[in-house]
């Protein structure tokens, strides 16, 4: 999907079009821009993002979010130079949205036992995805932050890309307050195999969980 310019500066879009990082270099060598939308813009914008929604939504599955979550949202593009003059193309985008509480996930080597001896503790762990031993605690704690879609395109995946939207977010999506994921500020509500890895990887170690449509 392309990104223009003068989508910038549409009438709805005006002051709502921030650009937080300018230049983004990638392992590959190419150089992007991440720019940061309200997620209920109207006009161009508004429509832009509808459809680009839409389309991750599909791609993972994922139902569609609720207006208040939108409201509570702001979407991140990762912009690459277009073979269009003028134009850029759209690879990469997240959705960050303001929570209030999540639960932390444990540490991989958790299991859940299923003899009579597991331990309180390790039969309370909530099962988020058996495939690949996510687990988490069931004890709701306060989080700032949650991202409720990550998506980058195929093409440009295992670039880094994904990293820089994350945290463009962590630094900028609460006016006045850098968050970090290795606090636990920041969590997650779509856990596809991919995003597993990215979420261990990028959290390091503090990563959390959250009910998108309870938060």
């Amino acid at each position: 999907m392309e990104w223009g310019k003068e989508e910038e500066r549409d009438k709805a879009g005006a002051g709502n079009v921030k650009e937080i990082v300018e230049v983004v270099k990638l392992k590959d060598g190419k150089k992007g821009r991440i720019i940061c939308v309200d997620a209920t813009v109207g006009g161009k914008i508004g429509s832009k993002l509808s459809t680009l929604l839409e389309t991750i939504n599909v791609t993972l599955s994922a139902s569609t979010l609720s207006p208040e979550a939108l409201r509570a949202s702001k979407a991140y593009l990762f912009l690459l130079p277009a073979i269009t003059p003028n134009k850029e193309k759209i690879v990469g985008c997240i959705f960050a949205q303001r929570i209030e509480k999540a639960m932390a996930v444990a540490p991989s080597s958790s299991s859940i036992p299923e003899n009579d001896n597991a331990t309180p503790s390790s039969r309370s762990l909530l099962t988020v995805d058996d495939t690949s031993g996510l687990f988490c605690y069931p004890e709701l704690l306060p989080t700032a932050l949650g991202i409720s879609r990550i998506f980058v395109t195929s093409t440009q995946r295992r670039q880094g890309i994904a990293s820089s939207l994350l945290s463009a977010a962590a630094q900028t999506a609460i006016h006045g307050c850098v968050l970090d994921p290795k606090d636990g500020q920041i969590a997650f509500s779509q856990t596809t195999g991919d995003g597993i890895a990215l979420m261990r990887n990028w959290g390091q170690g503090g990563i959390r969980i959250y009910d998108e449509d309870n938060c």
